[in-house]
């Protein structure tokens, strides 16, 4: 059954969200970002950090194999650091122009845009962005 767009209410948009969020989604071999804002510069900032997936599907440091924990541990450092003053300019240099690209998934670029897109809702409204 196809509900209308006018029936959806915000509240069903953020439970079905939250349902499609429960997914299996596997880990982009070409690594993974981290979005934060510099709001001094009125720029957003998307760190690129490679990884290697293991038998397991999980992440592993690329120069070690341990894998890479969530709960923090000794600094990475970024392959590449792209800026800009909206989600779509980033996108664009994520996406565009001469490789090689840093994402290989295309769920994973799907992801990024959205994050993206509400990091630079935060930088305009100047609320907290916490990336999902």
């Amino acid at each position: 059954m196809v509900v209308s767009p006018s029936t959806f209410s915000s509240e069903q948009r953020r439970l079905l969200d939250e349902q499609l969020s429960q997914r299996f989604i596997g880990l982009d071999p070409s690594g993974y970002f981290l979005i934060k804002l510099d709001r001094q510069a009125g720029e957003l900032i998307a760190e690129h950090y490679g990884n290697g997936i293991d038998d397991r599907g999980l992440a592993t440091d690329p120069d070690t194999g341990e894998v890479i924990s969530c709960k923090g541990g000794g600094p990475r450092k970024p392959l590449a650091i792209y800026r800009g003053r909206s989600a779509k300019e980033i996108g664009m240099a994520l996406t565009e122009g001469v490789g090689p690209f840093p994402l290989s998934c295309l769920d994973h670029a799907l992801y990024l845009g959205r994050e993206l897109q509400k990091a630079e809702r935060c930088l305009d409204d100047g609320s907290d962005y916490v990336q999902d």
